[in-house]
């Protein structure tokens, strides 16, 4: 293939920008909760009155916002001002430290811990601060005296998972997908802040759940694993949130997680382009549906379809990987696949009404969506504005420094 890239084409360019802005516009508009927060957005876009907010829905926002604030979006800086407050006077636990995973504007309603969303509070404050925020650094000062203090397990290199409000353990599982997010989070911290700490702790948790463990098991990232992080094959918890098997999506985003980490550590591990590589070779193999289109959800150990839903999420991670890989390789088969993955996106996940759906519409549990209402905006948007920025940056210090 020698045809110019799709995501040097002006026009498709043009084109990812104007989705950027439907969903900027979508949530910008019906998203914030004059009482404090964000409300989710039901099917024709309305606000639904749920009591409770979730710790990562408020720094998704903020992280989306901040990315709208450096493309110009109007409002989108008061918006992220929004969240911020709403995250620092609500979701932080003044009394023990940390933030809680469930809030109301009048109360705590999830009181416990999760490295996960502790991992969107550091990304939350490196996307404000690169806006200018005066509270990004106090934000994270705050998720950082968590994260050393309890989430981050300095001789394995990777982070605990889950607390009570008083820092009691609440399991001694260990899971992968709060270390994807928190080598997604570091590495904006890196970026924002400068301190190689950050650096360092995503280099680390590489190493452990992608450089031994995927790669012992084939290029299949293990989600779930014993407190001495050896792989607990037999785990299922929650089929939506932990569920058995494996899950190409993540798969996929670690593949562009891998490529951004190479380039932010001046390409001294190289094993993480050729890591990266094969992992996304290994989750477009066994996990797209080839008849349908999209990604399968999850697949058993022999890399046969388990839970054969199609979600948004996976698609948006493959376009994304697919678009920095080829940016950084160079070789055509992934502009083969980004080309693909973009044809079932628009006709299977994007409302031509009004946002995106969750689930694919062809398939034949779309009816019964285990989500209510439109998926969150942090996915899409960053599958739309991923391939417009270089592959060497994170989203929101590549958007100040390139040209749209």
């Amino acid at each position: 293939m020698t045809q110019t890239p799709f995501a040097k084409r002006p026009y498709h360019r043009r084109w990812l920008l104007d989705q950027a802005r439907d969903l900027l516009d979508l949530f910008g508009g019906n998203a914030v909760d004059p009482a404090g927060g964000f409300h989710i957005l039901d099917d024709d876009g309305t606000p639904i009155a749920e009591p409770e907010q979730e710790l990562f829905y408020t720094c998704r926002m903020i992280h989306c916002f901040a990315a709208g604030d450096m493309l110009g979006h109007p409002g989108a800086a008061q918006i992220v001002d929004h969240g911020m407050k709403f995250l620092i006077e609500r979701h932080h636990d003044t009394d023990n430290g940390g933030f809680f995973w469930g809030v109301s504007p009048v109360g705590v309603t999830r009181p416990e811990k999760l490295a996960y969303g502790h991992a969107f509070v550091l990304l939350a404050a490196a996307s404000a601060h690169e806006i200018g925020h005066p509270s990004a650094g106090h934000l994270r000062d705050l998720v950082m005296e968590a994260i050393e203090a309890h989430f981050w397990d300095d001789a394995t290199g990777a982070m605990r998972e889950e607390f009570a409000a008083d820092w009691t353990p609440l399991s001694d599982y260990r899971g992968q997908n709060a270390n994807m997010h928190s080598v997604e989070a570091l590495m904006a911290a890196f970026e924002a802040f400068g301190d190689k700490r950050f650096l360092t702790m995503a280099e680390q948790i590489s190493e452990l759940i992608i450089n031994r463990h995927a790669r012992y098991a084939g290029w299949v990232v293990i989600e779930h694993f014993h407190q001495n992080w050896t792989p607990d094959l037999t785990y299922a918890g929650d089929p939506m949130f932990r569920p058995a098997g494996t899950t190409p999506g993540h798969a996929l985003e670690w593949a562009r997680l891998l490529i951004q980490l190479w380039h932010l550590g001046e390409k001294r591990l190289d094993w993480m382009p050729d890591a990266a590589a094969a992992l996304f070779d290994t989750a477009c193999q066994t996990g797209w549906d080839g008849t349908n289109g999209g990604f399968y959800y999850t697949l058993d150990f022999e890399n046969q379809p388990d839970q054969t839903l199609r979600l948004w999420w996976p698609a948006c991670e493959g376009s994304a990987a697919a678009a920095s890989l080829r940016a950084t390789l160079g070789e055509d088969r992934f502009e083969h696949w980004y080309r693909e993955i973009w044809a079932v996106i628009p006709a299977e996940f994007i409302d031509p009404k009004l946002g995106w759906w969750p689930v694919a519409q062809s398939d034949p549990m779309a009816a019964s969506s285990p989500f209510r209402g439109k998926p969150d905006i942090y996915h899409a948007l960053q599958a739309c504005l991923i391939p417009l920025v270089p592959a060497s940056t994170g989203l929101i210090p590549g958007l100040k420094a390139f040209e749209l």
